[in-house]
């Protein structure tokens, strides 16, 4: 008996460490230091807009001036959207909705916020990697009730998907929506149809999607976890849509292009998968980054997560570190206010990734900024 025992001891031990290697192989590797492509001094001071206990992932302002954002999905959070009240968060749009629920619409695994122009707030829930199903939710922001909720099917977002950023068109026509693909190693882009849900799914495997293995040092703190068995090279990641409406901006988080493709042919379901592979062109040089907007102007705004700086990217492609502050640890998503200002989540990523609930409290306060932007555009994106 004892013999048997040490045996199977021997065996599991052996699969474990298979296990571990397999594990090392597909999530693990090395990466050079990221490149600098300009000085990261900020031009100005980026003002706190919210101090918060729990760390913020993304958010959405609407015409009116709300603020409404989620606490970082990763972080395992209790209350998922919140509406900022008075400087103070409030569940947004009930208690009740933040209580997830596969049967009914609610929040689950929430990251991205967006507003449309019919003044309804989507939020995309990847469903635990695609375990209980990727959804879109919308809130109508002037009764505060749900209006759509669609559950992604599992051939557009299945076991392993990881959909955690969008942009909606002006008209609320139209949802474009980023697949990370961390488990999977399948990052990819999807298009839902908002009325309807239709979704599909397009540009799987393109090299603008796909990571490349550079080290993500954030200011000090290189993203190497479960002691070096995973290396952080996010993929298809920032994601924004012109305000014309003509072209859709996308790139991985650890990547040093920023790619485009016309919508016009991002909608034409007759283009093979092939042709419309080969009308996503090169843009320009990014940083890594993590959140993505666009003003009228057709300037980019890019969170630079190695140096905690908001860059601008001019249509001329210079890159200019914008906006900065001194508490700025990860800046993630973007959003523009109805007042010319850019609002900036800082989800600190560093201290919440793998980490315990201790440690992130630990880290807090947590802050959520705003800064001038250098052109116009509609609040909501």
């Amino acid at each position: 008996m004892k013999r048997m025992l040490r045996r199977t001891a021997a065996g599991l031990g052996v699969l474990l460490l298979l296990a571990v290697v397999a594990f090392r192989l597909r999530y693990g590797g090395s990466g050079a230091d990221f490149p600098k492509l300009a000085e990261a001094r900020p031009q100005q001071q980026a003002e706190v807009v919210a101090t918060l206990d729990a760390p913020p992932g993304n958010l959405a302002v609407s015409a009116t001036g709300r603020i409404f954002f989620t606490t970082h999905a990763e972080s395992r959070p209790t209350v998922k959207v919140h509406e900022l009240v008075d400087g103070k968060p409030v569940p947004y749009p009930s208690l009740e909705m933040q209580q997830f629920d596969a049967a009914r619409p609610s929040y689950g695994a929430v990251f991205s916020l967006r507003i449309d122009a019919r003044q309804r707030l989507w939020s995309i829930d990847h469903g635990e990697h695609g375990v209980f199903g990727a959804r879109l939710v919308a809130v109508d922001l002037a009764t505060n009730t749900v209006v759509k909720h669609h559950v992604l099917p599992a051939d557009v977002a299945g076991l392993g998907s990881y959909v955690q950023d969008l942009q909606v068109d002006r008209e609320g026509r139209f949802l474009y929506l980023a697949d990370i693909g961390v488990l999977n190693g399948r990052p990819g882009l999807i298009i839902v149809d908002a009325e309807s849900g239709r979704a599909r799914r397009v540009l799987d495997g393109h090299p603008a999607l796909q990571a490349e293995p550079w080290t993500i040092n954030a200011q000090g703190r290189r993203m190497v976890l479960l002691g070096g068995l995973f290396w952080m090279h996010p993929a298809f990641d920032p994601i924004a849509l012109d305000r014309r409406g003509e072209w859709l901006y996308v790139g991985a988080m650890s990547s040093r292009t920023l790619w485009r493709v016309r919508v016009a042919d991002l909608l034409d379901e007759q283009l093979s998968a092939d042709t419309l592979g080969s009308r996503v062109e090169r843009y320009a040089d990014k940083p890594q980054c993590d959140g993505l907007t666009i003003d009228d102007d057709d300037t980019l705004y890019l969170t630079g997560i190695e140096d905690g700086v908001v860059w601008a990217l001019k249509k001329d492609k210079s890159l200019v570190a914008l906006a900065g502050h001194p508490k700025m640890r990860w800046p993630d998503g973007l959003a523009f206010g109805p007042d010319g200002f850019v609002y900036v989540a800082d989800s600190d990523i560093p201290d919440v990734m793998l980490k315990s609930a201790s440690h992130i409290a630990s880290a807090a306060p947590f802050h959520l900024f705003r800064f001038k932007a250098l052109g116009p555009a509609a609040a909501g994106q």
